[in-house]
């Protein structure tokens, strides 16, 4: 790989750079610095195309060079997934921006890859409408939102923001820029690359299939065109580079309600969780938040001391003894009409007891990670009748409280271990997990890792769909040049 140079001093370096300048301008191509890693792999060289046929000559320059391609939105997950092998060219995916939506009142907009969620979000908000994702990761762009198929907390109600794409517009490793989507879409009517290789089927990170041409058949039923987009949806750039995506819009709820209840146990926030499904309030999110909890001190403080004494939750006031201090939250998330929310807000608080607390804004903690630069991040994936045993898992395999944090209602959330842990630590920690959650139908994934810890240990677990993503991988880039590395089983 990479005959044309092997270190950036050399004259066949200075030639690619020279070509990346043609083609993307030369303000947008140079030799990559200390700062330009993918996962602590550094690239060679980084090209930022002005547009979708600039992004293809620069998959073509690659191609001819046997050079690899990682794509980079914002970089704000460049560290999740498997490290890769190497790192030629790092497409920046910068100048692939934009909104173009249909007339107002559209249930879609095409926007590009390179868009910040933000400015989306922004320029809909204009129209009165929302694209109903709030991805976590401050400052991400789209096209890295749907390749992490990261989802935020309205996962529970309107699914991962790749369940709401209409339509794609993508490079794949030849530089062929193709489009897929629903028939009638603007800019979606070509046929996938199956079609013009007479490949066969495959399947994705989560278990799509890539079809031939409009559609394709596997097991003799009739897989639309679109499963092909949604291939792309947590890989990593390692089946395509996105181009553009055509996303589901709606209004701007008018109203929105956030109710709060402490926490003591995870088994409690599991019947709580049974009781508002249950309770049919159709909720737009239902997230936990777990934190660390801080130790009480050790000096008893006396009932009569004045930094206690008149409390409203002093014994003395409420008549039944003192309750240890909450381990954590459950906040549950409604939308809708003004007057139908506080309706239901106000059913919800009833149902969940006393302690039950409305808001008009989130809390603090709402829609942000539970681990920080450095950490070893876990995402568990489970049935939400299982969650509570899994997070007591992860508490007797560490030896201590965890930070949990995520979509209680649906049973997906994230966690953080220290990156201080030995990898050898972190490895029997996940062993013990894992295998809890193996009966439960659950997976416990590492996000990100430091160095040490990402080497050491299997990042994804046992994971059944491996041989169709396989099968995939070799139909979609089969020279390995795409993020070569970064999805499970090295591929």
């Amino acid at each position: 790989m990479a005959a044309a140079a092997s270190s950036t001093d050399r004259p066949g370096a200075l030639e690619i750079t020279r070509k990346l300048a043609e083609i993307c301008g030369r303000p947008f191509a140079r030799f990559a610095g200390p700062a330009d890693e993918v996962a602590g792999r550094t690239a060679r060289w980084v090209a930022v195309p002005g547009g979708p046929h600039a992004a293809a000559e620069v998959l073509r320059l690659a191609a001819a060079h046997d050079l690899t391609v990682v794509p980079r939105g914002a970089g704000t997950k460049i560290d999740w997934g498997g490290a890769p092998a190497q790192v030629d060219i790092m497409l920046d995916t910068g100048r692939l921006a934009g909104v173009w939506h249909e007339p107002q009142g559209s249930s879609v907009a095409e926007i590009g890859a390179g868009t910040p969620l933000r400015a989306v979000q922004a320029t809909l908000e204009r129209t009165g409408r929302r694209l109903p994702v709030d991805a976590p990761s401050p400052g991400a762009t789209l096209g890295g939102v749907l390749a992490a198929d990261e989802a935020g907390p309205l996962r529970h109600r309107h699914g991962s923001p790749c369940a709401q794409l209409v339509g794609v517009r993508y490079l794949d490793a030849d530089g062929e820029l193709v489009s897929v989507g629903e028939p009638g879409t603007a800019h979606f009517g070509q046929a996938a690359p199956s079609a013009r290789r007479g490949g066969g089927p495959a399947a994705g990170p989560h278990g799509g299939v890539a079809p031939g041409g409009a559609s394709a058949v596997l097991g003799g039923a009739e897989v639309p065109g679109l499963d092909v987009a949604r291939l792309l949806c947590g890989s990593q750039g390692g089946l395509g580079v996105l181009v553009s995506a055509t996303m589901r819009v709606q209004a701007v709820p008018a109203g929105r309600v956030w109710v709060s209840r402490p926490v003591w146990t995870p088994l409690e926030v599991h019947d709580l969780v049974r009781a508002v499904l249950a309770a049919r309030l159709d909720p737009a999110a239902v997230e936990l938040d777990l934190p660390v909890p801080v130790p009480l001190p050790r000096r008893r403080i006396p009932a009569s001391h004045p930094s206690v004494a008149g409390r409203p939750d002093h014994p003395a006031v409420t008549g039944r003894p003192a309750r240890p201090a909450a381990a954590g939250s459950l906040v549950v998330l409604l939308e809708g009409g003004p007057a139908d929310v506080a309706e239901r807000a106000d059913r919800l608080a009833a149902l969940l007891g006393p302690e039950a607390v409305a808001n008009h804004a989130a809390p603090d903690w709402w829609g942000r990670y539970p681990f920080a630069p450095g950490d070893t991040a876990l995402r568990i994936e489970v049935p939400i009748n299982d969650l509570h045993a899994a997070v007591y898992a992860l508490r007797d395999a560490a030896g201590t409280p965890v930070p949990v944090r995520g979509s209680a209602g649906i049973g997906a959330v994230h966690a953080a271990l220290p990156g201080s842990l030995p990898p050898e630590r972190v490895a029997s920690i996940l062993a013990a997990v894992r295998g809890v959650l193996l009966a439960r139908q659950g997976r416990c994934v590492v996000v990100s890792a430091p160095a040490p810890v990402r080497r050491a240990v299997d990042l994804w677990g046992e994971l059944p769909t491996l041989p169709r993503l396989r099968n995939a991988k070799a139909h979609l880039d089969p020279h390995h040049r795409l993020a070569p590395g970064r999805l499970p089983g090295g591929l």
